[in-house]
């Protein structure tokens, strides 16, 4: 299968504006991503259920809220920031109207673990007043470089591939319309996700490290990828300004590699799912 192939393929789709309202009983996959691996099983699910996938990232970096014609089903798909779902994708979820929607489902990627995120899951479903129908934990190559060390190519396809099975068992669950399995919930997960959430944001979740080098081609694709419009481009080098998700798009994606996380970066690789190849 060509993964990097099948990723690309999606992004097109849903760039070309290539996505209709749903109706009747057709599925919503909304997909926020930050590197590629959300977006990924995004597609996957897509596949298998020939449904379309919303694209969040654009919907966030154009502050669109307009209320959509969803489906009674709705599947997110997501990254895992601080053992949560992002805060600007529950944001964007919290403002948008999904007419028609009954019933939501979230599938969350992660380095290691999702926390107790289940528990915010559910209550975002609740104040949506969708009916929450579980929280599906798949763990994909960490990209998270910041702090972590994302994996080499072929320890990333070999994640990827040890991830198929968790795929496979959350397609069959939406086919047949059942609620995920109950995730782990510990004491060491219910602290993460409620006590250092918070604090993780509010401590590390920075703009202010990242900086170029000389590398820079001023080609703005880190300005381009930004969720939330963060990065300008000035004098031909990036500049980023407070707001910030920690996504890693605009220091994975740099095509010469120029940008940096102060030094917690240098001489990390960086990872973004399609650089990946056949498997």
């Amino acid at each position: 299968m060509e993964i990097g192939k099948k990723l690309k393929d999606s992004v097109i789709r849903s760039s070309a504006g290539l996505i209709p309202a749903c109706g009747g009983n057709t599925t919503m996959i909304l997909c926020f991503s930050g590197t590629g691996n959300s977006r990924y099983i995004a597609e996957r699910i897509a596949e298998a259920l020939q449904d379309e996938i919303v694209d969040l990232n654009a919907k966030i970096k154009a502050a669109d809220y307009a209320p959509i014609q969803a489906g009674e089903d709705i599947v997110l798909v997501t990254p895992t920031y601080a053992w949560r779902i992002p805060q600007i994708v529950s944001a964007w979820l919290t403002k948008a109207e999904l007419l028609s929607a009954k019933r939501i489902w979230f599938v969350m990627d992660c380095g290691s673990e999702i926390g107790n995120a289940a528990k915010f899951n559910r209550i975002l479903a609740e104040q949506k007043r969708l009916q929450y129908r579980g929280t599906a934990q798949i763990v994909m190559p960490e990209n998270y470089i910041a702090m972590f060390k994302a994996p080499e190519r072929e320890e990333a396809e070999s994640i990827v591939r040890a991830a198929e099975p968790a795929i496979a068992d959350a397609i069959a669950c939406l086919k047949a319309k059942k609620p995920f399995p109950a995730p782990r919930s510990n004491l060491y997960d219910r602290f993460m996700s409620s006590a250092v959430n918070p604090i993780f944001y509010r401590l590390f979740v920075k703009a202010a490290a990242f900086q170029v080098r000389d590398a820079c081609i001023g080609c703005g694709q880190c300005t381009d990828r930004c969720p939330l419009n963060n990065i300008t481009i000035r004098a031909g080098r990036p500049v980023w300004g407070n707001e910030c998700t920690h996504c890693m798009a605009c220091i994975c994606y740099c095509p010469t590699e120029a940008i940096e996380y102060g030094k917690k970066s240098v001489g990390k690789p960086r990872y973004h799912f399609e650089q990946l190849g056949s498997r």
